[in-house]
């Protein structure tokens, strides 16, 4: 849609989830191993899937079944056309996508034979995806019982989105690529989802060495909620109003790529933060959606229906 669409009246919808975030054309090359710095590998044939943080979240959300709406930018070319075709065919409403101001952004994306990947991104039109944008779009905060954004738009527009929330409404937030955020948005998270990558940048020095200390020390900045995604081994939820640190366990499962887990696990999260589950046992259902989805290549082809989740029976215990 153009620009001048954004002021559609989305008053008579409610939705489970509104992702606000980026969408990307996802360029992928597997290699043998990821070149070290000044090294030259050579590679698979390129692989074009749709992908970006934002769009990953809503994919992933409305497969499961939740309602969902993005809130996004792309460009008037060919990777957003591709963009736009996979969140209508998983069911997303896309009527809050933007299209134009800059090219579509682009994820160059390596997969080893473990399923371990390097991301690099080109923002493009995601970087176009301002404070107006997200107020022209208040009927769509007015709809979501839960919104999720992360740090692949403008950290402006983030902030934006942390003051558009409509009373009794949550914020899921993923600070990926990670940055500083300030006071009022960390306030305003419950939870923020951190990786261990995430969570040592943001505490620095004061990191600690284990995940419980993260998970306490993160709680400390701020954020009403905290979780920990510790790949394999599952997560950890902090929450800020009882004090508790609960491990999440994960299914066992064979890994062939890693690509977009992180943003199944934080979909499937707040999807169900929004049915009403408590922050751990919502936890529990993403870390099985995000084994599942680590089981095929691919981000948004990888992420499962709600019949393709592990049971909670098959989880192992911690």
């Amino acid at each position: 849609m153009n620009d001048s669409d954004s002021d559609r009246d989305h008053g008579q919808d409610r939705y489970d989830l509104l992702v606000v975030g980026s969408a990307n054309a996802d360029l992928v090359v597997g290699v043998e191993r990821r070149p070290a710095a000044g090294e030259t590998v050579l590679g698979s044939d390129l692989a074009v899937h749709p992908g970006g943080k934002g769009g990953n979240q809503a994919v992933a959300a409305a497969r499961l079944g939740a309602r969902t709406a993005l809130l996004a930018r792309v460009g008037d070319d060919a990777h957003g056309r591709l963009l736009l075709e996979s969140q209508r065919a998983a069911g997303v409403e896309t009527a809050g996508v933007l299209v134009g101001g800059a090219p579509t952004g682009v994820a160059l994306i390596t997969v080893d034979p473990s399923g371990d990947n390097s991301i690099v991104v080109s923002p493009g039109a995601n970087a176009r995806l301002t404070p107006k944008d997200i107020r022209a779009a208040g009927a769509l905060f007015g709809a979501a019982r839960v919104v999720s954004v992360q740090l692949e738009i403008p950290l402006e527009t983030v902030a934006e989105v942390a003051g558009a929330m409509s009373p009794g409404s949550r914020l899921v937030l993923n600070p990926s690529p990670p940055a500083p955020l300030p006071g009022h948005v960390l306030g305003a998270c419950d939870p923020l989802v951190v990786n261990e990558h995430e969570a040592r940048y943001m505490l620095g020095e004061s990191a600690g060495s284990t995940p419980q200390e993260w998970a306490r020390a993160l709680l400390a900045l701020g954020p009403r909620s905290v979780v920990v995604t510790l790949g394999a081994a599952g997560a950890l939820v902090a929450d800020g109003r009882s004090g508790d640190v609960v491990p999440v366990p994960s299914p066992k499962v064979d890994a062939v790529d890693t690509t977009g887990a992180g943003d199944a696990f934080t979909a499937a999260l707040a999807w169900r933060l929004g049915l009403g589950e408590d922050l751990t046992e919502a936890a529990a259902f993403a870390v099985r959606v995000g084994a599942a989805a680590v089981t095929r290549r691919g981000a948004q082809e990888s992420f499962p229906t709600a019949d393709a989740v592990p049971a909670a029976a098959e989880v192992a215990a911690p």
